[in-house]
């Protein structure tokens, strides 16, 4: 990881990548719910693109959301190419990558983006986490109370 000096009250860069277009999609429903977000990118993964290309458009991503305190990067699947390309970066910039990327997480670290990056990825996993429900189970004990 870069070395890093903190930059009080400057917020911590997102960028989804994904296989597809599910990083655009969800950064869409994030800004139904908070608003247009800046320094936010959707990076998606496509089979008729090369890997370098795409490599390059994600650290290109990265680079333009890093504004001093780091970049966390939200993927979709552990194991997969959009993981894979994230975690070769994180070397060479100052990046957490997060797999797993729900509607939940997006919007936990879209709102605690002033937190050190360690804290907010903690966050942002724990909201994924917590966001999965088996919402009929729930309902169902619900009425038989």
């Amino acid at each position: 990881m870069a070395a890093q000096t903190e930059k009080k009250n400057v917020p911590i860069g997102v960028v989804l990548v994904t296989h597809g277009t599910l990083g655009e999609t969800l950064l869409r429903a994030a800004e139904m719910v908070m608003g247009a977000q800046e320094n936010c990118i959707a990076i998606g993964v496509d089979v008729n693109k090369g890997v370098d290309e795409t490599l390059e458009a994600v650290r290109k991503a990265i680079q333009s959301v890093e504004k001093g305190n780091g970049v966390v990067a939200l993927t979709d699947l552990f194991g997969g190419s959009p993981t894979t390309m994230s975690l070769s970066l994180m070397k060479s910039e100052n990046l957490e990558v997060i797999t797993g990327v729900n509607l939940p997480m997006l919007v936990a670290t879209l709102q605690s983006r002033t937190m050190k990056l360690p804290a907010l990825a903690e966050k942002a996993m724990e909201a994924g986490q917590q966001g999965i429900k088996v919402a009929g189970a729930m309902l169902r004990r619900k009425a038989k109370k």
